[in-house]
């Protein structure tokens, strides 16, 4: 006898509906819900490597593809993966109805290749959820207004999947994944991580933002946002999973909940500009003009009234940068400006750092008795973020994670490759 009926989201990734045999696990595991009364919308991303295949593809016949016919292209990985779902799930005596996302009503900006969704209109959700209980959606992808096909970037899966989530007033949206949750750090690299029950909103953005891979920032802006609730879960495994919500209970004796890393990240400096008001407005306005996130920005003291900065962006970005930087030489004077590839970014996060004085400083004494140099540092009330050279990361984030007294006795099970859509 079924007590209560939910309404629940799905997101499984690439790795998860990888292989036939792992299409079938995941259909089953759809068709459980629904046998307990419950229904069910999922969101899909492309099976396993699709999306690497078809840019490959594309760059053989040209090198420079117009972003229109990327998406045009890159959304089919999807609309197979949702076919050959509900395919499996009718093979299991179950209906279920597969929807591309402009099928599903998800609108989004013009913008190829990063769309944000502006609106979701789920009345054809809502109309085959009655009809078959089962729904599955093409994530990473919608429309714009004018009928042209987007898709939404990176973590673009997870994105469909919550903003989903919240048009439909879902009781949960559950995250499938590799892992049965959101750890202290990746498990990859600290085979004894900790494993975290419930996390705060702001503390899980924070470790998108810095590089956990679990989940992408976006995501946890729409829960936030819209107070979604979240739940991390493995693909491969029963196991209870780890809850996104606006308050989390604090742990006894951890203040810092997580450890984060970028692999990706590129320092550029600026020597010798001008002290004078505006340069900084100029630097990185044209910077966000010119589609470029900058993270960490440093600028030194000022000699004979010139002044030097530096700032990261991520590794793909950094010749776009340093041509726009060169481009407005004339507008703002410089001396000179270098670049220093080859870096990461290692971060700690918890929301009880604010109220417990000398968390950084032992971050810091941590990587320096590693005898490596810390190059930026960057903080907030749950963070303190420190850029190194690359070669000594692992061996950085272990030492930060038994510093900060993370460490378990028990090794973690990871079911597949990591995954990002």
């Amino acid at each position: 006898m079924v007590s209560e009926t939910l309404l629940i989201v799905m997101k499984f990734g690439g790795s998860s509906v990888g292989t036939t045999e792992r299409m079938q696990r995941v259909a089953q595991r759809i068709v459980e819900n629904r046998d307990a009364g419950h229904k069910v919308v999922v969101v899909v991303s492309a099976m396993g490597d699709t999306t690497d295949d078809l840019i490959e593809q594309s760059k053989q016949l040209n090198p420079n593809p117009p972003a229109r016919e990327m998406d045009m292209l890159l959304t089919t990985g999807e609309q197979i993966s949702v076919a050959l779902l509900s395919m499996t799930i009718h093979a299991l005596g179950r209906k279920a109805v597969s929807m591309t996302g402009w099928q599903a009503g998800i609108l989004t900006e013009a913008l190829h290749g990063k769309a944000r969704i502006t609106d979701i209109q789920p009345s054809r959700i809502h109309a085959a959820l009655d009809d078959a209980g089962i729904v599955i959606v093409a994530g990473f992808q919608g429309m714009t207004d004018e009928g042209e096909i987007t898709t939404l970037g990176r973590g673009g899966s997870d994105t469909t999947a919550v903003a989903l989530a919240a048009a439909i007033e879902a009781d949960v949206c559950e995250i499938f994944t590799d892992v049965d949750g959101v750890y202290s750090t990746d498990p990859r690299v600290v085979k004894n991580a900790r494993k975290l029950p419930e996390i705060s909103y702001d503390e899980m953005l924070e470790l998108a933002h810095l590089g956990a891979a679990v989940l992408h920032p976006r995501a946890v802006e729409y829960a936030k946002h819209n107070n979604v609730k979240l739940v991390v879960r493995s693909s491969f495994t029963y196991n209870e999973g780890t809850t996104v919500k606006e308050e989390a209970v604090m742990e006894q004796g951890i203040v810092v909940r997580g450890i984060a890393f970028d692999k990706d990240v590129t320092r550029i400096s600026i020597i010798g500009v001008e002290d004078v008001p505006g340069v900084l407005a100029g630097v990185f306005g044209a910077l966000a003009d010119g589609g470029i996130d900058v993270d960490m920005i440093v600028q030194s003291g000022v000699q004979d009234g010139k002044a030097d900065f530096s700032f990261t962006v991520a590794g793909g970005d950094a010749e776009g940068a340093v041509s726009i930087i060169a481009g407005i030489r004339s507008t703002v004077p410089y001396r000179e400006t270098s670049s220093e590839t080859g870096l990461v970014k290692v971060s700690i996060v918890g929301a009880g750092m604010v109220s417990n004085p000398g968390v950084a400083a032992r971050m810091f004494r941590a990587i320096s008795d590693l005898g490596v140099s810390i190059k930026m540092v960057s903080t907030s009330e749950i963070k303190t973020s420190c850029v190194i050279a690359a070669e000594p990361l692992q061996e950085v984030v272990r030492a930060l994670h038994t510093t900060y007294g993370l460490d378990t006795a028990e090794q973690v099970f990871v079911g597949g490759p990591s995954e990002r859509r």
